[in-house]
């Protein structure tokens, strides 16, 4: 039986902070996917240090909650598309997102093996459809003809700093889609510093959004950029090369 068994307390109160904050509804199904989706992660990251977010009651915030607030962007509930979630590490926020979502098409780009086993595993445990997880660096998978401006939208957590970011992120967004990073504190100052890039990529700043997580201190951001025009095919730069010259930085 899953660890997480008889933390039940935590994801009824993650039905009740979804339910409040982001105006999301989950089903007693959707819930137990959770508890089971928590276990494995428990269970795993005892193995192979997945995450530094153990506890249960941090795994429904700092994890599942904090993952379903790119819904706040996405609208509450989406029910076609096609979402990506670049650098997805242990499935978030991708997988937390299909799980409430379940008619949306899902990526998961990851660049570290066992992570993306753990990404499947979850997938097959839950029986989740129309759930992809590639393992690969974004850089090279976003010139992939069959991911190439394919995405509504195209999502990321705790990757890089936003300059970096926007190169992973806008080649998957098609020309009207969105991107979006979640980021702390630093996603104001982050939004401008990238903002040269975005031109470059095709985009531009759409809105930030802030969120409050509850028994969490710091304001937290949702930066969502929408994709104008398309992105030049020179980019993504190969593996490396965004993270050590980004977009309109000054050399």
């Amino acid at each position: 039986m899953p660890e997480y068994a008889g933390h039940a307390e935590e994801i009824v109160e993650l039905e009740v902070e979804a339910r409040g904050l982001l105006n999301v509804s989950l089903s007693r199904r959707q819930l137990q996917a959770f508890e089971v989706y928590a276990g494995l992660l428990i269970d795993w990251n005892a193995r192979s240090n997945l995450t530094a977010i153990t506890k249960p009651g941090d795994i429904a915030v700092k994890h599942f909650l904090d993952s379903l607030t790119c819904l706040l962007a996405m609208g509450t509930s989406p029910n076609a598309g096609r979402l990506i979630d670049v650098g997805s590490g242990a499935g978030f926020p991708g997988l937390p997102i299909k799980i409430a979502c379940p008619q949306l098409r899902v990526t998961l780009v990851e660049s570290t093996r066992k992570k993306v086993e753990f990404c499947q595993r979850v997938v097959e445990n839950l029986g989740l459809k129309d759930v992809e997880v590639i393992h690969g660096r974004g850089e090279e998978v976003g010139h992939w003809d069959t991911h190439r401006e394919a995405y509504d939208w195209a999502v990321a957590r705790a990757v890089a700093t936003l300059p970096v970011l926007v190169e992973y992120l806008l080649p998957f967004a098609r020309v009207g889609g969105l991107a979006i990073a979640q980021k702390g504190e630093t996603g104001l100052a982050e939004a401008h510093a990238a903002e040269a890039g975005l031109r470059i990529l095709g985009g531009r700043i759409r809105q930030l959004v802030p969120v409050h997580l509850p028994r969490v201190a710091e304001t937290r951001y949702l930066v969502v950029m929408e994709k104008e025009a398309a992105t030049p095919l020179d980019y993504a730069r190969r593996p490396g090369i965004p993270a050590k010259r980004p977009l309109g930085s000054v050399d």
